[in-house]
Formats: C-alpha cells, sequence, structure tokens
C-alpha cells in the first residue's frame, strides 16, 4: 500500500513538471528542483514513473479501480438489502469512501489521457453505488416509518404517550387513534397525531434509522448527489405531511371551491384549518426541521433544501386557503372567523420566522406574511360593507310604534361583538385608517384618537344619519319615541364595554343627553296643548262665562286625552328603566295640573252640583292610564336583545 502511494506521488510530480513546462528544456528544470527538494523526487525515479505515458500511475489507478468494482458491484447487484446487516452497509460505505477519496486524489491528473479514462470509468462505479444507495437511503425511511410508534413524542423530553385530541373524522373514535393510518390498498402510512398541546416533538424514524440515513446522506454529498439525495428524502417526508393534514381534518380546496361553499361549512373548515395549522407550524414542521438536521447534519445547505421540498407542498395548501377566505366575500358575518385567520396567522409568525429563515424557504415566510396581510385588508374591507349596509338600509324601512329599530339592534352587538377583539382590530387599523378627510362629520377629539376609535365612530355616526332619516316618516311625537327608543339601545350598547371605551367618555355624555332632549321633545309635542287646557284664568270673568270656559277646557280635554292614550298605548319603549321614566315625568306635570284643575273645577258654584257629571277622571285614573301608556301592540319591535 505504502508502494502505491509512492507511485501516486511520483505521478503528480511528472505531471506538475509536464503541465507548467512550457518546453522539455522547462519541464526538465522543473523535475530538477523537485529531485533537490526531496531525494524520493530524483531524476531517476521520476524518469521510472513513466515517461510520456505515465504507464506505471495510471496502472496504479487502475488496479484500485478494479479492486473497487469487485468489491462495490457485489453489492450493486445484490438483491437483498444492504442495510439489514451492520457490516455490509459498513463494508459497502468503505468502498465507496474510497472511491470518492481515488477520484479526488487523481482528478488534477486527468488532463492524461489515461487517467481521464480511468476516471471516466471512476464516475459510472460511482454513479451505480449512488444509484443503489439511493434505494436504500429510500427503503430505510419507509422501513423506519412503519416500524416505529408514532404515538409516541416527546414533550421537555419526557415521553407524553400517545397524542390525541377529539377527532372531528366520522371513522376514528375516541381513544382509538393510532399511530398509523391506511390507504386504499392497505398500505399503512405513518401520520402524526393531532394534539392540543404545542410543546411536544415529534421523532417520525427511530434513532439508529436517523444515523443510517446520514451516513448515506454524508457519502451521496460528498459523491454530489447532495440535490438527488434531498429529493428522495423530500418526496418521502412529504408524503408524510400531506396525510398528516389530511388526518387532522383538512381538505384540499381550490380558491374556487372556498368561494362557492356555503358559509355555515366554510365556518367548519376554517376551524379544521386553525387547528391543522397549529399543529403543522408548531408540532409537525418543526419536527421535520429537527429530523432533516439530524439526517444531513454537517451540510447545512443539503438539510435546508430538503426541508424545504418537505414542507413546501403542505405550507401552499395551509397558504392557499387562508388566502381564498382573505379575497372572497366580504360580508360582515364574515369577520369573527376572519379575525381568528388573522390572529392564527399574527401567533404563527414566530414560527414562520424561525422555520422558514434559509434561503430557499424565504419565499414561504414572506408568503405567509404576505397572506396574513391580506387577511387585515379583508378585515378592512369588512368595515366598508358594513357602512354601506347602514347606507343601503332603506329610510322608509320604519318600526310599527317608534320601537327599536333592526339596524341598530344589528349593528351595536355587531361592533359589540367586534370589539372583544379590540386589540386585533387596533393592530389592523393602525397603518391602514382613512385620513379625517374622509371623515367629514367627526369633531376635533375622533380625530386624534386611534384609528379604530376613528372607524367605530364613523360607523355610529352613519347609523344615527340613518335612524334620523327613518324618523322623519313618523309625526312628530312617535319620532321622538322612535329616536329615544334607539338612542337608548346604543349609549346602553356601548357603556361598559370595549365599545364604550372606544368611542370615549364623551362621547357617552353626549348621546345620553340627546335621549333626554328626544324625551323633551316627546312631552312638548305630545302634552303641551293638553297642559294648556287645564290653565285656569284668574281674571275678572263673569262666573257664568268662568263655568262654561272650564266646562268645555274638562270637555276637550278628557277627548284629547282619550285619543293621545287610546294612540301611545300602541307605542313601545323597549327599556322599561326608561319606559318608567317617561311615565313618571308625565305624572310629575300632568297630575298636579290635573289635580289643581279638578280643584277649582268644583269651586265653581255653577259647576260645584254636577261636577261629576263633567269629571270623567279622578287624579288616580289619571295615573292608571299613563301606565297603560308604551306597552306597545307590536311585541317584535320592541325586542330588547
Amino acid at each position: 500500500m505504502a508502494e502505491n502511494g509512492e507511485e501516486k506521488l511520483l505521478a503528480v510530480a511528472r505531471h506538475i513538471a509536464k503541465t507548467l513546462g512550457n518546453n522539455s528544456n522547462m519541464a526538465d528544470d522543473i523535475l530538477q528542483i523537485f529531485s533537490n527538494f526531496d531525494g524520493r523526487f530524483s531524476r531517476e525515479k521520476l524518469s521510472e514513473a513513466g515517461g510520456d505515458d505515465d504507464p506505471r500511475g495510471s496502472a496504479a489507478l487502475e488496479h484500485t479501480l478494479t479492486s473497487l468494482d469487485r468489491r462495490i458491484s457485489q453489492y450493486v447487484s445484490s438483491d437483498q438489502p444492504i442495510w439489514a446487516d451492520s457490516a455490509d452497509s459498513s463494508a459497502f460505505l468503505d468502498a465507496i469512501d474510497e472511491l470518492i477519496a481515488t477520484v479526488n486524489d487523481w482528478s488534477p491528473m486527468a488532463v492524461d489521457k489515461t487517467v481521464s479514462a480511468c476516471l471516466v470509468r471512476a464516475d459510472d462505479m460511482l454513479q451505480q453505488a449512488m444509484f443503489r444507495v439511493e434505494d436504500e437511503f429510500r427503503s430505510l425511511m419507509e422501513r423506519g416509518g412503519e416500524s416505529f410508534d408514532l404515538t409516541r413524542a416527546h414533550s421537555n423530553g419526557e415521553s407524553t404517550g400517545n397524542l390525541s385530541f377529539d377527532s372531528e373524522e366520522d371513522d376514528v373514535e375516541d381513544g382509538d387513534i393510532e399511530g398509523v393510518i391506511r390507504n386504499g390498498e392497505g398500505d399503512q402510512i405513518p401520520v402524526a397525531q393531532p394534539v392540543s398541546d404545542y410543546d411536544i416533538v415529534i421523532d417520525a424514524l427511530p434513532s439508529g434509522t436517523i444515523n443510517d440515513l446520514h451516513e448515506i446522506a454524508k457519502r451521496m454529498v460528498a459523491a454530489r448527489f447532495g440535490k438527488e439525495c434531498a429529493h428522495i428524502y423530500s418526496s418521502c417526508r412529504r408524503e408524510f405531511l400531506e396525510e398528516s393534514l389530511s388526518r387532522l381534518g383538512l381538505h384540499k380546496l381550490s380558491i374556487e371551491d372556498v368561494h362557492k361553499m356555503p358559509w355555515q361549512d366554510l365556518e367548519d373548515e376554517i376551524e379544521r384549518w386553525i387547528k391543522a395549522s397549529n399543529v403543522a407550524f408548531r408540532i409537525l414542521f418543526p419536527s421535520e426541521r429537527r429530523l432533516c438536521d439530524r439526517v444531513f447534519f454537517g451540510f447545512s445547505s443539503a438539510a435546508d433544501l430538503s426541508f424545504m421540498e418537505v414542507c413546501r407542498g403542505s405550507t401552499i395548501q395551509l397558504f392557499n386557503f387562508t388566502d381564498a377566505v382573505a379575497i372572497g366575500s366580504r360580508s360582515p358575518e364574515r369577520l369573527f372567523r376572519i379575525l381568528d385567520l388573522f390572529e392564527t396567522m399574527r401567533d404563527l409568525m414566530p414560527e414562520l420566522e424561525s422555520l422558514f429563515s434559509d434561503q430557499y424557504c424565504l419565499f414561504l415566510r414572506n408568503e405567509g406574511i404576505t397572506i396574513w396581510k391580506r387577511l387585515g385588508e379583508a378585515i378592512r374591507g369588512i368595515f366598508m360593507e358594513l357602512e354601506n349596509l347602514i347606507r343601503r338600509d332603506p329610510a322608509k324601512a320604519a318600526v310599527p310604534g317608534g320601537g327599536l329599530h333592526p339596524i341598530t339592534r344589528y349593528v351595536m352587538n355587531y361592533l359589540r361583538a367586534a370589539c372583544r377583539s379590540r386589540q386585533t382590530l387596533e393592530q389592523v387599523f393602525e397603518d391602514n385608517g382613512l385620513p379625517m378627510k374622509d371623515y367629514p362629520k367627526l369633531d376635533d377629539r375622533v380625530a386624534s384618537s386611534s384609528p379604530l376609535s376613528v372607524q367605530i365612530a364613523w360607523i355610529m355616526e352613519l347609523l344615527e344619519s340613518n335612524l334620523e332619516a327613518k324618523s322623519k316618516i313618523y309625526k312628530e311625537s312617535l319620532s321622538s319615541v322612535f329616536m329615544m327608543n334607539n338612542g337608548r339601545y346604543i349609549v346602553q350598547k356601548a357603556k361598559d364595554s370595549e365599545l364604550g371605551t372606544l368611542l370615549g367618555d364623551d362621547w357617552i355624555r353626549k348621546h345620553t343627553a340627546k335621549v333626554r332632549q328626544y324625551h323633551v321633545n316627546y312631552q312638548r309635542s305630545s302634552w303641551n296643548k293638553v297642559l294648556n287646557l287645564l290653565k285656569v284664568d284668574n281674571g275678572s270673568m263673569p262666573s257664568n262665562a268662568a263655568a262654561k270656559s272650564m266646562k268645555d277646557k274638562l270637555k276637550l280635554f278628557n277627548m284629547q286625552f282619550d285619543e293621545i292614550c287610546r294612540i301611545q298605548s300602541t307605542w313601545f319603549v323597549f327599556d322599561e328603566q326608561l319606559r318608567d321614566e317617561i311615565r313618571i315625568s308625565l305624572e310629575r306635570i300632568l297630575l298636579p295640573a290635573y289635580g289643581n284643575f279638578i280643584a277649582r273645577f268644583k269651586n265653581v258654584p255653577e259647576l260645584s252640583k254636577h261636577a261629576e257629571k263633567y269629571m270623567k277622571y279622578g287624579v288616580e285614573d289619571i295615573e292608571a292610564r299613563i301606565n297603560d301608556l308604551f306597552q306597545g301592540s307590536h311585541g317584535s319591535a320592541g325586542s330588547r336583545k
């Protein structure tokens, strides 16, 4: 072996002389320099090393290749798995190592025709060896996955036993979740189990198999077959991930499928997507990253490429669904599920940043960020659609009895529910709110608020304008009751909630004062004329004329009071406290005036004898009639939810 090494050394020296020497004299000079430097490079030995065709050097190479060919061929042509026997696998890898080293040693002398021909033969041998180790690599991955119990995983380094959460698949019963599933041909395909605790890592292959794969990968990379190794690896692991997502209930849907899907079905799909994405990005992908790094330890480029190819399809499937939802309908009822998607993507951003940070995966990270931002655009678009919905609600769509209008109930409950996600909405609107010139009716105090506060205040302004337009179809008194009802509901829904916090205390006070003003307007328009009838003249009117005047006023009062009570008993005030406030205020102004009028009436001599004949109501009767007001004959108009 030492003799063979010296022959190689002499052949290299002579090759250098021939390559650098422009003519025979220069080559001789270079050989003389080598001879003076080391006795092994004497002119005699260099001459013996081969003359122009270097026969001894190439003969040594041919001898080495013949020996390696014999050793490698027995494994390449074997019908049995090489890695079934550790001695065979070690011997095969040793032969490959020697072949790679031989090619590397002799490659500098490839300009020599004989050496070049030998290297072509060596490359062919190496390629055949690589084809076989590719098969062994694939077989190891498949057998390793089938033999390893995937229901075992690690959480903080400890075994946690079976991993499961309630499955949405009809064919899986609680407590009967296996580590593998079967395809239509009866083959077992390993899959990671759905879980609710994300602080775990799945070891999809046994440690011994991983070590064997690493040894093969190391040789394939050294033989410049790193990309082929990565492709084989990724094709096996990609199937694992795709089956895992399918096992989690995630369906492969096109954009068209998503857009045609009924909303209730899409809601269910979004729920499955959220669960699957959390498992994928927090468990499956990190576990795949860990496995790649172990198999391709020391070869970061191959590890990165393999990981990208493993995860690309599943990641794009997850992203495409979210993108389809984001660019779909902006109907307001979709807000809450899209908020769920936005928050899930936001919370997964650290995982995306960590997992997809290398050169191969960077496009996946960027795509994730783009789709996350697109979800934010969808949320802002939904608020714009809510504005349009309020604008389009027809002014003639009034409620009988002046009760609570459905648009008020819808908008207030919608905003109240939306503001439970205030932090998320603040994030969505922070850098994308409209300038104040697009909100012409909002005052300066709102202008200094957050973009979300401005957006909410603007929607409230649109709602109030819509209600004012609707109130015009009522007569004046009922118009005030209508605005009182809806204004009271708006204030109550805003108070003691995130919605009220966004609108601010000034806004609450301002709109509470508006409700009081509607109350004053109602009293003035409904009861001032009746109250004027109860005023008694203190002038020097003759007694007969005074008696007639009071008798006429009482008669007219009874008629007008009856008419008001008949009509307003069909009106509806939804809020019991507001209804009591209106009744109490009426009693305070009406009962004393009526009592005083009746007392004066009885003191008129011409009327005192027959006072009961003209008095239709006592004070208690007036109070009872007032208490019958605003009960409503249209229950649906006043339901409060």
